[in-house]
């Protein structure tokens, strides 16, 4: 019964806090990026570009190292590069599910890095402030869904290295973070299917 009733009361926090919205709103996002990704590049390889070709020359000509060391970067400094690219990339690697889980495990750890940023920034005011205003939004949300907002960052295309530092600026509890980001592997097997039946 009590169960039954906290249920009930999270569940109308959340519709009043919009959670709903903001996450059918971004999956929505989500599955539209995903599919755009892939139209863009059965665009460019129909009419323009080999795609094909580009992805096997980069497993050719650079190391998975670099490649790797690129996308940790990325996913540790405000996500610049999208996880689609590299995902595509292991596509074409001798052992593509062997590389997507050291991709995905990278991004877990960069992103568990962005939190220790976030939270070292907290000492450091001036830079505290700047980053508070230019994620206000995202601290918003983490305060009012805890949680499930590190899953959205997780899952959908919300940059997993802004919702970490977020969690960092504010505190938020590193083992329940660290639990929320696993979902994070999840986002990879999923865009994995789709886009390795591609290439």
């Amino acid at each position: 019964m009590f169960r039954s009733a906290r249920w009930l009361a999270l569940n109308r926090y959340y519709r009043i806090t919009k959670f709903y919205s903001f996450l059918k709103n971004t999956a929505i996002k989500g599955g539209v990026t995903l599919m755009s990704f892939i139209a863009i590049l059965l665009l460019l390889e129909y009419f323009f570009l080999d795609i094909n070709a580009i992805l096997n020359s980069l497993v050719d000509n650079y190391s998975p190292k670099v490649v790797f060391l690129i996308f940790f970067i990325s996913e540790t400094i405000l996500g610049l590069l999208p996880p689609e690219m590299f995902i595509a990339w292991s596509a074409k690697a001798v052992s593509p599910w062997t590389y997507l889980f050291m991709l995905a495990t990278l991004s877990y750890v960069g992103g568990a890095i962005a939190y220790i940023i976030g939270k070292q920034l907290f000492f450091i005011p001036a830079i505290k402030i700047y980053t508070e205003e230019k994620i206000a939004q995202h601290i918003v949300n983490l305060r009012k869904w805890g949680g499930f907002l590190v899953l959205v960052g997780a899952l959908l295309p919300v940059p997993l290295s802004i919702v970490s530092l977020a969690c960092g600026l504010i505190k938020y509890n590193f083992k329940n973070y660290l639990l929320w980001a696993l979902f994070r592997y999840l986002r990879f097997i999923i865009y994995a299917l789709v886009i390795f039946r591609v290439f």
